[in-house]
């Protein structure tokens, strides 16, 4: 039995979910000491807003990697390479920008400490964006050499 491209994306979905949420969870939680709007809040009040910020995370990981297969078909993260990846670390990029302006600038749900580095034009602080280059790029890096283990337990 062959494995299919819809029961593939299943499997790759949840390990990305998985992955993700873990390396997102710890970001998140290393670096709160650069949100002034954490000042002051309980440990737990901590923990449930790196939370909160990890399930959307994780929700623009789901986005993105839909977004690298409708742009670049069925195996866009098999390579290292391509229009996939791109797409992918794109949509994690303009979401992250795009939402930290609204919450920061809009909404006003968090604020930066005096510690965090921003973008001179936007205000975008840096370990944000640091987070949308390194943890999606681990994720993939991994799903690549889970793949094929995988690929073989599906079809027996």
């Amino acid at each position: 039995m062959k494995v299919d491209d819809n029961a593939s994306a299943v499997w790759i979905v949840l390990d990305l979910v998985v992955l993700s949420g873990i390396l997102h969870f710890t970001w998140e939680i290393l670096q709160a000491p650069l949100f002034s709007s954490l000042d002051g809040a309980s440990h737990f009040a901590g923990i449930v807003e790196c939370a909160w910020a990890t399930l959307g995370d994780v929700l623009i990981m789901i986005a993105a990697f839909f977004a690298a297969r409708a742009l670049a078909g069925p195996a866009w993260n098999k390579s290292a390479l391509g229009r996939g990846v791109v797409v992918f670390l794109a949509v994690g990029l303009i979401a992250t920008i795009a939402l930290e302006y609204l919450n920061t600038e809009v909404l006003g749900r968090w604020t930066y400490g005096p510690d965090m580095l921003r973008l001179p034009v936007l205000g975008t602080g840096l370990a944000p964006l640091a987070q949308w280059v390194i943890i999606p790029l681990v994720v993939l890096w991994y799903l690549r050499r889970l793949q094929p283990h995988c690929a073989k337990t599906l079809e027996r």
